[in-house]
């Protein structure tokens, strides 16, 4: 049983640590992220933001994942968060948090109930980490979900979800690791509680070689170097083209309103293209009912 937050979360967190004040500073900014991190995860984070690799095969390798998912974090933040202040609805579902810091940061969701939904013991991990720290958001509510066996549905109406009320949902960095029918399941329990006006908002992976060979990659070289990859224990179960993700949306009666690869997201945001790669694969799609 998961008993900590994943180690992808705290890879993306880390991620957004080391862009804030250093990438696209007039579109991007996430000064919670660094909070949610131990002092451990820190030290990348304080290398990658001042520009110092370290010696060393291994340490020079977190480096070098730490600072690749900056550039990506950047796109993909932006267009979500623009994505959630476009919405009029009074409450939002975060499905699968992990350490999303929303909620701590964005002023849009002044007036806006946040319900953050994740597994029981991810959610411990995170108030963990999040201390005393008051939300910025109207109110907070945690809904925790084994969705492997819970209701959705019946978890979101217990802390107070509101089904016949337009609902946003951010639904980000967790569909590429469920299985098809799982992301099915859980798009039709959504669907059950959107009403007219809700808006859904999904990140996912396209099918890529070039990324599929680079998550081996990363694997192997933290073999070598004797450590642990996020990647290791968190395999991609389902990758989605376009097409077939705005099939699956539509089947369950959202009509997709924009779908971007993070390339193109990029656009004029201060981000190199050294992670060209990871940004062509990686998709936000805006669906609405």
């Amino acid at each position: 049983m998961e008993q900590t937050a994943s180690r992808t979360a705290v890879l993306v967190c880390q991620g957004r640590a080391a862009a804030d004040g250093f990438l696209a500073t007039d579109r991007f900014s996430d000064p919670v992220a660094i909070e949610l991190l131990d002092d451990a995860e820190r030290v990348v984070v304080d290398q990658v933001r001042a520009g110092s690799p370290p010696d060393g095969f291994a340490a020079r390798s977190e480096y070098e994942m730490v600072r690749g998912t900056s550039e990506v974090m950047v796109p993909r933040t932006v267009a979500i968060d623009a994505a959630v202040r476009a919405s009029a609805a009074p409450q939002a579902v975060l499905l699968g948090a992990g350490l999303d810091s929303r909620a701590w940061r964005m002023d849009a969701l002044a007036d806006v109930t946040v319900f953050e939904v994740d597994h029981p013991a991810s959610q411990d991990d995170k108030r963990r980490r999040i201390g005393d720290r008051q939300p910025v958001c109207g109110r907070l509510v945690y809904a925790p979900v084994d969705f492997r066996n819970d209701d959705l549905p019946a978890a979101l109406a217990d802390v107070g979800h509101r089904a016949s009320e337009p609902t946003t949902w951010v639904w980000e960095g967790v569909v590429p690791y469920l299985t098809r029918e799982a992301m099915t399941s859980t798009l039709a329990a959504v669907a059950e509680c959107s009403a007219p006006g809700s808006r859904l908002v999904v990140n996912y992976q396209a099918p890529s070689l070039v990324a599929t060979a680079g998550r081996l990659l990363n694997r192997a070289i933290m073999l070598l170097a004797r450590r642990t990859s996020p990647m290791a224990g968190e395999p991609w179960r389902s990758l989605w083209t376009a097409d077939q993700m705005r099939q699956a949306l539509e089947s369950a009666g959202f009509h997709v309103k924009s779908d971007d690869d993070l390339y193109a997201l990029r656009g004029d945001l201060e981000v190199s293209g050294l992670s060209a790669g990871s940004m062509r694969n990686g998709r936000v799609v805006v669906a609405e009912r």
